[in-house]
């Protein structure tokens, strides 16, 4: 789409849009409003997770099947929200139902290890193309570990964290993931900013913020800090302002300024892994790091987390040295979940469907955008995709940070009302798919989007 061609977006006018859909939201959803007060009694905040309550309420979800769900007042959805990304395998896959409901037979948690164990290994091996793993129950605990290792293996404290990246909710490294511009300084001495309440600010003083797809601020970093970095963590393509890939050479270059100053490099794959493709971004991207992070859909819809990484990493976990424990770590649900998810239905041929339904998403999106000139672009991978409003490529966090938000609430809105559930809280409007997804599915989002882009250029 030509720059110089496209409308400038009338606010007025998406508030006046944004009044409408929330006024045709509310009345279908007066049994998740009211049980939302149920729940406040004792619940606080009413809700699971904070991230749970979004903008204009809290939805309650009854159940799912395949690429729908269902909430309490019985709206159906095709569901492109898919649990942040963790059910890629779609919901109540009969494959991973069966293998849970076996597996619960025979007990459902001993603190010792299953023969699941080895086959998920293996598995993961050969996707990552790294030696050796131990499991963990979320995400959060998978960053926890493969930052500890970093620091275990090298004596040092310090850390490198990409501006504007998510890596969990733990003290080490919950910081600058969706600064305001008024907090961030300048772009060649980020600030680092605690991205919660409680956050000591001895962790902050350990983590070294840097722009994506920036070798030269990367480099500035080490060397501003000599001997003193374990490693740096990054997401290998960033999903948390939309999907924003990295610039050839970046990754590569990444991994060898990390290990000329005698730090490792770590891959946050949480979001990537599985769903980019079969290895991930890892595959993607033809770059290995030292350690990689998998959560969310390695799991098919349970708590599973996974470290992988090079037997010099592993060096001290092998030796008894370190201990990387957890009650439920590798327990039978999970591990039986995780087999088939890996072994049955995220199988090789699963990404050729992600690729055919992914390209669908995007030639009809931009089509639409082009037709109405809409200040936007579309771009993603396999089975992660979104629509960043913005009239220039954004390499980094500095290029999403100004986007109005207004606009991809909007389009959210848009796409809730007309039967399709995507992610609340997203600043841009992301995507992911499951092995349920077809076609149909896509021309529907593209229609809702359609929609959205008559209303916000007439």
């Amino acid at each position: 789409m030509a720059a110089d061609r496209s409308i400038e977006f009338d606010f007025d006018r998406i508030d006046a849009l944004i009044a409408e859909e929330e006024a045709a939201l509310e009345p279908k959803h007066e049994a998740s409003i009211a049980y939302r007060t149920v729940a406040e009694r004792y619940v606080a905040g009413g809700v699971a997770s904070s991230w749970q309550d979004s903008r204009p309420h809290a939805i309650f979800i009854d159940h799912g099947r395949g690429d729908r769900i269902y909430d309490i007042d019985g709206n159906e959805y095709i569901d492109f929200h898919l649990g942040y990304g963790a059910m890629v395998v779609g919901h109540a896959h009969p494959l991973i139902v069966d293998a849970i409901e076996k597996a619960a037979h025979g007990g459902t948690h001993f603190a010792q290890p299953t023969k699941d164990l080895g086959v998920i290994g293996e598995n993961l091996a050969d996707r990552f193309k790294l030696p050796l793993w131990r499991f963990a129950n979320s995400g959060t605990e998978t960053t926890l570990e493969a930052i500890r290792l970093m620091r275990a293996n090298t004596g040092r404290d310090m850390l490198i964290k990409i501006e504007g990246s998510y890596h969990g909710h733990h003290d080490s490294i919950m910081f600058s993931v969706g600064p305001d511009r008024s907090q961030i300084g300048p772009r060649e001495h980020p600030i680092t900013v605690p991205q919660a309440m409680g956050i000591p600010q001895a962790f902050a003083d350990l983590v070294r913020v840097v722009p994506f797809n920036d070798l030269v601020e990367a480099r500035r970093a080490f060397e501003e800090n000599p001997g003193k970095i374990a490693g740096m963590i990054v997401e290998p393509a960033m999903m948390n302002c939309g999907v924003i890939l990295p610039e050839a050479g970046y990754l590569e270059g990444l991994k060898d300024l990390c290990h000329e100053h005698g730090a490792y490099l770590g891959f946050d794959e949480v979001k990537t892994g599985a769903t980019l493709a079969y290895g991930g971004a890892t595959e993607v991207f033809a770059v290995v790091p030292d350690v990689i992070c998998l959560a969310k859909a390695i799991g098919g819809g349970t708590p599973c987390g996974a470290i992988g990484a090079t037997r010099e990493l592993f060096r001290p976990v092998n030796e008894a040295e370190y201990d990387m424990a957890g009650t439920f770590n590798g327990n039978p649900l999970t591990m039986a979940a995780t087999r088939t998810t890996l072994t049955e239905v995220l199988t090789p041929d699963v990404y050729e469907q992600f690729n055919r339904v992914d390209k669908a998403m995007k030639d009809g999106l931009t089509s639409v955008a082009e037709r109405y000139r809409l200040p936007c672009y579309v771009t993603g991978v396999g089975a992660k995709g979104s629509v960043i409003y913005s009239k220039q490529r954004v390499r980094e966090y500095r290029d999403a940070v100004g986007i109005d938000e207004r606009i991809s609430y909007l389009a959210w809105l848009f796409q809730q009302n007309r039967g399709v559930f995507k992610s609340p809280w997203t600043t841009q409007e992301t995507w992911t798919l499951s092995v349920f997804h077809t076609e149909d599915d896509a021309a529907r989002y593209v229609a809702n989007f359609e929609e959205f882009a008559a209303a916000v250029a007439s």
